[in-house]
């Protein structure tokens, strides 16, 4: 009884194993494509391709087993946080920051700019008056440090962030 239900298991839980790196490849390929990194994005997709079609003939070969069903799901629900936590962690790519100060706009443009980041500075109108606008374009990596400014300077201060496809000429700290 128990070598069976190991053979049962084993199998299962090695789809899952699959199915978790292939789809975290996916996200990450995914990811890379919606940033145009064009050769990371093909090198994703290449070991994708090889562990998907892994995973897909390990369970098209014995599709009456359920234990194998539910690994091959289980491992893409897995699959999915996982490679999101890992894109989220490597920090590839920039973002645009438009950040909106009440109050402390040239205080919090002088510290960005003295911690080494390129802010545009421009004036606004807010629900309660006027406000400070601050485009700042940063690498990923660097946007704790920013929200961690602007936390500090300016608690009021309102943050929204995009992610950023193509960048010509400007300033980037390094």
């Amino acid at each position: 009884m128990e070598s069976n239900m190991l053979e049962m298991v084993v199998p299962a839980l090695s789809i899952f194993a699959l199915r978790v790196v292939d789809v975290s490849l996916y996200t990450m390929r995914l990811m890379m494509v919606i940033r145009g990194r064009k050769m990371l994005a093909w090198l994703f997709a290449l070991f994708q391709s090889m562990v998907f079609v892994t995973a897909l003939r390990a369970i098209i070969s014995d599709l009456g087993n359920w234990t194998k069903i539910v690994g091959y799901a289980a491992g893409f629900a897995t699959g999915l946080v996982v490679g999101m936590a890992v894109e989220g962690r490597l920090g590839i790519g920039n973002t645009h920051l438009s950040i909106i100060s009440p109050r402390r706009g040239q205080e919090l443009a002088k510290e960005l700019r003295g911690s080494g980041f390129g802010v545009t500075e421009l004036p606004g109108k807010g629900k309660d008056g006027v406000v400070d606008v601050l485009l700042c374009d940063v690498r990923r990596r660097h946007v704790p440090a920013v929200h961690q400014i602007v936390q500090r300077v300016d608690p009021e201060a309102f943050i929204t962030s995009g992610i950023l496809r193509m960048v010509l000429g400007g300033y980037w700290r390094k």
